[in-house]
């Protein structure tokens, strides 16, 4: 007996993922366990795993594809049996979702897929995945007396552009291939730096270009904007954000911090640890002192942490997102390095577990390598605070009782009112630009 799979909800907030690419194709062998495809969820790609053996009768869904959770994706079931389930184009509709609008069959509503399998024969795998079989009686009916038709054409092209061809074998992530296929690029000659060699979006820059000459009869020219579809955890970053800027009532705190003695300890070390390790450790000893600031909002109460558990923004190919260090503050300064270096990097190779990056009670949020010297970053709810960081820069300032150049560092703090009170935001402050200014309080 044949077995769907379903796309499951692989993070603790997915609601619909893309299918990225099936690691198993029709006709091959499955056990329980076996990755079947790779799936980009709201955070991460992750896999998506056998939970039956079998022969993979049928993809339901092309790679491309975005599929609400629970629906199916997949047949599985003994060689030969007949697959059910219904095909979806990647992108399906206009919203990039399952289904192609009218004259698609119905799956969900008055007709079970079950019924629309017993009453439409399977698409034929040769025709273009646009078109829709027509009802028998009605294609019997035309068929008797409609001409023979011409042979299928190919797809009309952009002229001068040759369209991208994508095979099993060649790895690129979804906005790598939209990109490519707007910009007529070769991903063929792109050596990808991502997981297993996949092309990203930044190795495009190097892509030699795909575009034929223009000639007499044809003229390339630029489209006036392209539309690029949202991906997962663009979605998720919109609806966050919304949720944040809109209902929670939220003000801004800034100091700036003399990082002189942080700087000489730190090149006197010759260690591996960054300024943003050092701010880490120093906001989760800070959180310890000020409990107050360790919070969730959570509508009908205030949950106030015992644990500290530490987010760091990353920004990653097509969005952000914040791994967790946890118990930040019971953890040495080598410690915290060697895990915000792994954290990071897998973030960029969209490879974290959800319990990597999900649980935090308070967020840092670093810029400064970006030579940007201060900016105010939202709060990421449930959590009551954020500390946005800006570049370290000489500034000319009074030092004991002359003028001198010190590396300077300006901290911003963005707090939910509902939590955190004016004097509580800034004791936490004062309290974080002391343990800087006198980077002995950090245990190395």
């Amino acid at each position: 007996m044949s077995t769907k799979v379903v796309m499951e909800a692989l993070s603790p907030t997915m609601e619909e993922g893309r299918l990225v690419e099936w690691k198993k194709q029709e006709g091959e062998a499955v056990a329980v366990g076996d990755v079947l495809a790779e799936v980009e969820t709201d955070k991460a790609v992750m896999e998506l795993v056998a939970r039956a053996g079998g022969t993979l009768l049928k993809h339901i869904v092309e790679a491309g594809a975005t599929v609400p959770v629970s629906e199916p994706v997949a047949v599985i079931g003994d060689p030969g049996e007949e697959a059910s389930g219904e095909a979806a184009k990647p992108g399906g509709g206009t919203d990039g979702k399952r289904g192609s609008g009218a004259g698609a069959p119905r799956v969900g509503g008055q007709q079970s897929a079950k019924d629309v399998q017993a009453t439409q024969p399977a698409p034929d795998r040769n025709q273009p995945t646009s078109m829709s079989p027509a009802p028998p009686a009605r294609a019997a009916t035309e068929s008797s007396r409609a001409p023979a038709e011409a042979p299928a054409r190919p797809p009309a092209t952009t002229p001068g552009i040759t369209a991208v061809q994508t095979t099993g074998r060649l790895k690129a992530s979804p906005l790598a291939r939209r990109i490519a296929a707007e910009r007529g690029l070769d991903l063929g000659a792109v050596a990808g730096s991502g997981p297993e060699g996949r092309i990203v979006a930044r190795d495009l820059d190097q892509a030699p270009s795909r575009v034929t000459p223009p000639s007499a009869a044809s003229t390339v020219t630029a489209p006036p904007y392209t539309d690029v579809p949202l991906t997962q955890i663009r979605k998720t970053i919109a609806k966050r954000l919304t949720q944040s800027i809109g209902p929670i009532p939220t003000f801004y705190l800034t100091t700036e911090v003399d990082m002189e003695r942080v700087a000489e300890a730190r090149e006197a070390l010759e260690s591996k640890v960054s300024f943003n390790d050092i701010i880490l450790k120093a906001v989760a000893m800070a959180l310890r002192q000020h409990p107050a600031c360790n919070a969730w909002w959570q509508d009908d109460h205030i949950r106030y942490w015992n644990e500290i558990h530490v987010s760091m923004a990353v920004a990653v190919e097509e969005g952000l997102i914040t791994p967790v260090i946890r118990h930040a503050d019971a953890k040495t300064l080598r410690q915290i390095a060697a895990e915000s270096q792994d954290l990071a990097a897998r973030a960029r190779e969209r490879r974290l577990k959800p319990e990597e990056y999900t649980g935090g009670t308070f967020s840092v949020s670093n810029l400064g390598m970006l030579d940007i010297d201060e900016f105010t970053a939202v709060i990421n709810p449930p959590e009551a605070g954020i500390l946005a960081v800006g570049r370290i820069a000489q500034k000319p300032v009074a030092h004991e009782g002359a003028v001198a150049l010190r590396r300077r560092l300006r901290l911003t703090m963005s707090c939910d009112h509902r939590v955190i009170d004016g004097a509580t935001g800034a004791q936490f402050l004062k309290t974080l630009k002391a343990m800087l200014e006198n980077p002995l309080a950090l245990v190395w």
